[in-house]
């Protein structure tokens, strides 16, 4: 359908061209007032194309051809694309006239990009048409440029999103994503000047995502030290000023009571929305950048001061998650100390430290072990201290390997009376079932363990790691009657060890059934012996 349409098109465009061509070149002279004229004619722009093409000729006049096509205000037909395929035609047939043509338009382009002597529309209606086809007839004139040219192009181009991205981004045929990921690193380095506090958040996190993405090394740089400021005037004082005379504006055109009171706290929560949906995701973009780092960092340390009330420390506590957020995979060992600081901090949040441990995750450095040892060793009850020490006992495991489990199982309470979830004990299972090489044999250790939760591990690993032959073992426990102690044991259709084997038993042969996992599964050996050629433990 497309091909055919393209056709059509072009078929009628050629038939244009020839038509207009056979009276061009009859002898009549055209003029600069005969194109104006065109315009606005039904047979106008078949003319316009053919003086375009016809080398007879004066370059100049075919440059003012070539722009007319973008200057005329007609719906019937989208005039850009036909000056692209102009402009394609041209290039078969004659390169240098192309070339010169198009450096030509150069200036009136980027006047009518300005908007040149026009009145200008509402700007809630976004930029005038003329503007649009300005900037799109630019952008795909630039492959045909010469190359001083080409840069005034790319900059014309980009520049015109950067006067008001949010407006601009979508405007045309060509978004303002596609162009600057075409047009590569130079587009990105002009993009950072577009960069504002007042603009949309989501303008601001689309900017900084294509400059980190395609920026240059400078441009990054550039762009992390401008966002940092950005984030800075967020929580100024005249930003603030700024959004309260916005608010003020809108309530009276509503025609609402304005009550200062109100409107400096509706102010304060867009600041917050600003900074938390906007400058710290945007952030998220640039974090490799050690400027963009440290900010974020010093802004999730910032724990409210004691005595705040509880609305205002919510706030400033969500501001440390985003930022904390924001920091994911590019924290580095530089800030680990300070993101143990924070996740081992008693009085943050929940949430707070919940990301803190990520981070720590993240860099990936086994330093972080000894700090969480306390964590894994806590035999209190409470639902939280739970939560805590599975968090660190997960990341103990992903950290250290096979070459810490036997200490972190050792480590482990095992008194009587400690609860331990079935999510908890699953949880490390898995982590366990992850690591390479598999620890089998300390896992399979824990099937005698006196210790009812060391058992559950040992079977919640041999029902994820195991094959056919590994059943047995898992059938020996089935008549434990050890109970689970926690909150969660009572509620559950698994109460026991016992129980847990039966559940075990029955998801190891619904994974070895799979189609992907029964071949797999087929040539494994048991969890206790290396496959025929290789080397236990390898």
């Amino acid at each position: 359908m497309h091909e055919r349409f393209s056709s059509r098109r072009g078929s009628l465009l050629r038939g244009l061209i020839l038509l207009a061509g056979l009276s061009l070149f009859a002898g009549c002279k055209v003029t600069a007032e005969d194109i104006e004229y065109w315009q606005g004619t039904v047979k106008g722009p078949g003319k316009i194309v053919a003086v375009m093409l016809a080398e007879r000729y004066p370059i100049e006049l075919r440059t003012q051809a070539a722009l007319a096509l973008v200057e005329m205000e007609r719906n019937d037909r989208d005039y850009v694309q036909e000056l692209q395929r102009a402009v394609q035609t041209l290039q078969s047939q004659d390169a240098a006239a192309t070339q010169q043509i198009v450096d030509g338009m150069v200036p009136g382009l980027q006047e009518m990009m300005r908007g040149g002597d026009t009145t200008q529309q509402d700007p809630a209606l976004g930029p005038p048409p003329s503007q649009v086809r300005a900037k799109d007839a630019a952008y795909i004139l630039i492959p045909h440029a010469s190359a001083g040219t080409r840069q005034q192009l790319v900059a014309a181009v980009v520049g015109w999103y950067a006067v008001d991205f949010a407006e601009r981004n979508l405007a045309g045929n060509y978004s303002a994503e596609q162009v600057v990921r075409s047009l590569g690193a130079p587009a990105a380095e002009q993009l950072v000047d577009a960069m504002s506090a007042e603009q949309p958040q989501q303008a601001l996190i689309k900017i900084t995502e294509m400059i980190g993405q395609i920026g240059s090394p400078a441009t990054k740089q550039r762009a992390s030290e401008r966002l940092v400021g950005i984030e800075r005037q967020m929580e100024g004082q005249e930003f603030l000023d700024w959004l309260k005379n916005k608010i003020r504006t809108s309530l009276q055109e509503q025609g609402r009571e304005v009550d200062d009171a109100r409107i400096t706290l509706i102010a304060e929560i867009n600041r917050e929305n600003f900074i938390n949906e906007g400058a710290l995701p945007a952030m998220k973009h640039l974090a490799s950048e050690e400027v963009v780092r440290n900010r974020l960092m010093e802004i999730a340390r910032q724990a409210p001061p004691a005595g705040t009330d509880a609305v205002q420390a919510e706030v400033a506590n969500l501001r440390r998650q985003k930022a904390l957020q924001a920091l994911e995979g590019n924290a580095t060992t530089a800030e680990l100390t300070a993101l143990l600081d924070i996740a081992l901090d008693e009085t943050n949040p929940i949430n707070v430290r919940d990301y803190a441990f990520d981070r720590v995750g993240d860099i990936g450095s086994r330093d972080a072990i000894p700090r969480l040892w306390p964590l894994v060793q806590t035999a209190d009850n409470d639902v939280l201290k739970k939560r805590l020490r599975w968090r660190a006992g997960e990341l103990v495991l992903a950290l250290g390997g096979p070459e810490v489990l036997a200490e972190f199982l050792a480590k482990l309470p095992a008194d009587r009376e400690v609860e331990y979830e079935p999510e908890e004990l699953a949880g490390y299972a898995q982590r366990m079932n992850q690591m390479t090489p598999a620890p089998v044999a300390i896992a399979e250790a824990q099937l005698r363990s006196p210790a009812w939760h060391l058992r559950i591990i040992g079977i919640r690993f041999v029902e994820r790691h195991g094959v056919e032959a590994d059943v047995a073992k898992l059938q020996r426990l089935v008549s434990d009657s050890a109970a689970g102690v926690g909150a969660s044991w009572a509620n559950r259709e698994i109460p026991t060890v016992g129980k847990v084997a039966e559940d075990a038993i029955t998801k190891l042969r619904e994974r070895l059934a799979a189609p992907a996992a029964g071949a797999e599964g087929a040539a494994q050996a048991p969890a206790g012996q290396a496959p025929a050629g290789e080397a236990a433990g390898e």
